[in-house]
């Protein structure tokens, strides 16, 4: 009998090299445009708030991306930083909707109190693809390291490296999406050439916090937010949540800062990464965008009552 392999791209237990990787970016292809859904929407922004290109990512023959920060424009140093952040992985939308969203209706809420930093779309080729990875086949969450050789993991880092030490909270919006198990996991085990192992999706939504900084009365006040916008992913019968115990209803925790995650780079008192899940069919996208500024709004307010 043939073997079958799990993932069109490689050969089974054995590694991506350069080859693999030019043929798994030969098979993306761009199912919507970053100018059209982010560009457009940041560049209104521009009257309410100051609008800055923190980084060129220059990924050719598709084309050159610039990525952008959103500031508050009555920025004070005296005051304290939130950092928002989105489209870290460019498929999970409401990252990026909901980072949008939250400044269209509640950004110019937090003016004089806290000094907004919001990063809506890191990974815009990604976002363009519906991918996880950038076109090198690296993860953005995966790479928030010193000498990063993810271009958009690099790009965040030095935007926020002249604040640590001054950032309060930094929520990073994600989503966890049945194509994680259809499409990204088996992706990434034939790219380290190692077996497949499937895993379930959490129906709902859930937090991830950081096991070196603790705060779980911080992901409480945003799990109770959220919770009448939609609901929060059960433990499986096991306890866990992908794999990793639940500390509290609708909470998990990673080590932020070893693994290479978004929401360990700034230093925060403060951090959480949200997960919502789209493909749920108690979920509309309205209602994930909603979510998302549910949790933004919660953990500012939050921040801003235990300074």
């Amino acid at each position: 009998m043939a073997l079958q392999r799990f993932y069109p791209v490689g050969t089974p237990d054995q590694p991506w090299g350069a080859a693999e990787k030019v043929e798994w970016r030969a098979r993306q292809r761009k199912q919507r445009d970053y100018g059209d859904d982010v560009v457009r929407a940041v560049e209104r922004f521009g009257s309410r708030f100051d609008v800055a290109e923190y980084g060129r990512l220059d990924y050719s023959p598709d084309g050159v991306y610039p990525v952008f920060v959103v500031r508050s424009p009555d920025w004070n140093d005296a005051l304290p930083v939130a950092l928002v952040t989105g489209g870290v992985h460019g498929y999970e939308t409401s990252g990026v909707h909901g980072a949008l969203q939250f400044l269209d209706r509640h950004g110019r809420d937090y003016a004089g109190r806290i000094n907004l930093l919001v990063v809506p779309c890191v990974s815009p080729w990604a976002y363009e693809r519906i991918n996880r990875w950038n076109p090198d086949a690296l993860d953005p969450n995966r790479s928030f390291h010193a000498d990063s050789p993810c271009g958009e993991s690099a790009a965040l880092l030095q935007l926020v490296e002249p604040l640590k030490g001054r950032v309060l909270m930094h929520i990073d919006l994600h989503e966890t999406t049945d194509s994680d198990e259809s499409e990204f996991r088996p992706a990434l085990a034939a790219r380290d050439g190692k077996p497949f192992e499937p895993g379930t999706i959490p129906d709902g939504f859930y937090l991830v916090d950081d096991s070196g900084n603790r705060q779980p009365d911080f992901q409480k006040a945003i799990i109770a937010a959220v919770e009448p916008v939609t609901h929060i992913a059960p433990a499986d019968p096991d306890g866990t949540i992908i794999g990793s115990p639940v500390v509290a209803p609708g909470v998990i925790e990673y080590a932020l800062v070893s693994l290479g995650l978004c929401a360990g780079i700034s230093g925060a008192r403060y951090t959480t990464t949200t997960e919502v899940y789209p493909d749920s069919p108690r979920a509309t996208p309205e209602q994930c965008n909603d979510a998302q500024v549910a949790a933004v709004r919660a953990a500012l307010d939050y921040a801003l009552a235990h300074p």
